[in-house]
């Protein structure tokens, strides 16, 4: 991190750090931490950045963007029990080093409460992303007596579960608590072994109900302290505790940052789907050109077995709708047969969605996997052993998220893990269903490729469409849809699950699911809609569509019996706006294409959006190679074709 800051440090002095801002993520995802900084104090890595946060968090936010207007902004608004302020110079590095900009909301030391519940406190004003209230021992002991039993400390935790469910309900947007690091200095205290027993069930019950909110609480994010504990520590310093009321150190509260920015990226819909993977030194120990099939091990050594171990941990990911996919300077028969039949592999051949064994460059071949799974580049993450093999990646595709692994493989799973790239706020049944889907997709594209024209394998496909209201489980897939839908999201941002509840039970509102299956399978939820009835008209305030069915008029259907709807509800004109963003340009002309006319935007806002106008008098037809069924909430229709 030496190199790095000395160039932050170089552009800030010249005034041009705001201007540069965006050579930052490349800058702070150097090597310098390879160890991943997962612990408190791991490799100086947390400090590192700290330091690098410290700078940036001087930086004006609206000078960044004067520079870089599409740089994603994260506001968060910080409060807590005790002094809490220092968190914001290592949130401002981990948000720094994934490309987003901090706009820190900090509360007062010790008004968490007034912060949290006034509706016009400067803290909820801003409406934030992300609401941190960092909670600490005290939050249950200073509502004990002077002299306290663990009695006293479990009717703490009931009146402080009480608060936070109270908080969680009141707070608008996401807010995120945190369970509890029980001191040393509290436990020893009770100078008998069973009443310290006793506080330590009391205190585990409180941080395990509070874990347990979640389920109940759409909008709360709790973050687990222990495994962050036991990574490192101590909680923080008794002279700062005493002294300055820091009751949480800087080592937990940068480890608490990282874990913070891994959720900010979820909020914003920044969430990467695809894991490529090296073979040689990363999925398993040795050589397969050099060594062959017989000389490579991923079980059975000690070096093969924690190669065993980081393969298991790449087959949770993936059963939790991570994509895998190979690239790898190998001929591609002998890694076929040894994922076939090789008796160490915990992962297979049909784990993996797109496998290049080959020997060009791996910058082109990740570009390619890109292509292949209708990916953009900024979804994938590539973790390889070889720092010649990085730097390449990081050249040309800078795009890709890059794992730095090395010849340590006992690190391999804590550096795959410590950027949490695949961490997202809800997982879904569509989530754990991807990998089989990319593999019908494959089978789809046989079809195309089968010598018939586009028309004939639409026709052949048998594409089915059922539209309506979306169902009580569906919300977290529509919200994870509206976030983390990039090429056919006419207007950008997105929605959280909380925000599509409250729309759907609107009236004035229309929300609309779109579920779709052909003759190889499900493709389960992959559009939605989203609009206003005004003034005898709908406007169309959202529309999204998964990359997983582009291609196959899905869009067009949707639309199509969305106009046919308003038509007969009799509504003058359906309107609709497209706003451009860095990843939209392709659906610019989809709302013309289907019969709408442009409008001028209003005054002053002709840079922002283009405006759309349909009078209802002439509605498309449905594609003929679709079969829908619509329930459209005031009127039930079979469009069956």
């Amino acid at each position: 991190m030496t190199d790095a800051m000395s160039r932050l440090r170089e552009l800030h002095a010249g005034g041009l750090l705001e201007k540069a801002y965006d050579q930052v993520p490349a800058l702070l995802a150097e090597d310098a931490d390879p160890g991943g900084a997962g612990g408190l104090h791991g490799a100086g890595g947390a400090g590192d950045l700290a330091k690098a946060g410290r700078l940036l968090a001087r930086l004006d936010p609206d000078a960044v963007l004067a520079h870089h207007p599409h740089t994603p902004v994260v506001t968060v608004a910080v409060t807590g029990q005790s002094t809490v302020g220092h968190v914001i110079d290592p949130l401002t590095g981990e948000l720094a080093r994934h490309g987003l900009l901090l706009r820190p909301v900090p509360g007062e030391y010790g008004t968490y409460l007034r912060d949290l519940t006034d509706p016009g406190s400067p803290l909820r004003t801003p409406a934030p992303d992300l609401t941190l209230c960092l909670l600490d021992a005290e939050t249950l002991f200073a509502q004990v007596p002077a002299v306290w039993r663990p009695e006293d400390v479990e009717a703490a935790g009931e009146e402080a579960l009480s608060r936070c469910a109270a908080l969680a309900e009141a707070v608008p947007g996401t807010l995120v608590l945190n369970t509890l690091p029980l001191p040393l200095s509290y436990s020893r205290q009770l100078v008998d072994h069973r009443s310290r027993a006793r506080l330590g069930a009391i205190w585990r019950e409180f941080n395990a109900r509070l874990l347990r909110l979640t389920e109940s609480v759409d909008r709360l994010v709790v973050i687990d302290l222990e495994p962050l504990v036991g990574e490192g520590g101590p909680v923080t310093d008794p002279r700062l505790e005493r002294y300055g009321k820091v009751r949480l150190g800087a080592g937990l509260l940068a480890a608490y940052a990282r874990e913070v920015a891994h959720l900010a990226r979820a909020v914003r819909g920044l969430v990467r789907k695809c894991l490529v993977l090296d073979l040689d030194h990363t999925l398993w120990d040795g050589m397969l050109g050099e060594d062959g099939p017989d000389g490579i091990a991923a079980a059975g050594t000690l070096r093969g077995e924690a190669f065993g171990a980081f393969q298991r941990c790449v087959r949770q990911l993936a059963s939790q709708g991570v994509l895998l996919a190979v690239s790898s300077k190998n001929d591609e028969a002998p890694v076929l047969e040894t994922l076939r039949t090789h008796p160490d592999m915990s992962l297979r051949e049909q784990d993996f969605v797109r496998i290049n064994a080959n020997w060009r460059p791996k910058d082109g071949n990740l570009l390619d996997i890109a292509r292949a799974l209708d990916l953009g580049a900024d979804a994938l993450v590539f973790a390889d052993d070889s720092p010649a093999e990085r730097a390449r990646a990081r050249h040309g595709a800078p795009e890709v998220a890059v794992v730095p692994l090395d010849d340590e493989p006992a690190l391999h799973v804590t550096r795959l893990l410590a950027d949490g790239w695949f961490d997202t706020l809800h997982l879904t049944d569509e989530d754990r269903a991807r990998t089989g889907e990319y593999h019908r997709r494959r089978e789809r594209r046989a079809l195309l490729n089968a010598g018939t024209s586009h028309e004939e394998f639409l026709r052949a496909l048998e594409v089915t469409l059922d539209l309506g209201p979306p169902r009580a489980h569906e919300y977290a897939r529509l919200s994870q849809l509206s976030l983390r839908t990039n090429q056919f999201n006419l207007t950008g941002g997105g929605h959280q699950e909380s925000e599509l509840a409250a729309l759907a039970a609107d009236p004035d509102r229309l929300l609309l699911a779109a579920r779709t299956a052909d003759r190889f399978g499900t493709n389960g939820l992959v559009a939605a809609v989203l609009g206003t009835f005004e003034a005898g008209t709908l406007r169309l305030d959202g529309m999204w569509l998964s990359c997983r069915v582009l291609g196959r008029d899905v869009e067009r259907a949707v639309l199509a019996v969305l106009l046919a709807h308003a038509r007969d509800l009799g509504l003058s004109a359906v309107t609709a706006r497209y706003l451009p963003t860095a990843r939209n340009h392709r659906v610019r002309d989809f709302y013309p294409s289907c019969g709408f006319t442009e409008r001028a935007a209003p005054a002053g806002r002709e840079d922002m959006w283009v405006e759309f106008h349909h009078d209802l008098t002439r509605v498309p037809d449905v594609p003929g190679h679709v079969r829908v069924t619509a329930t459209l909430g005031r009127r039930t229709a079979d469009e069956s074709r």
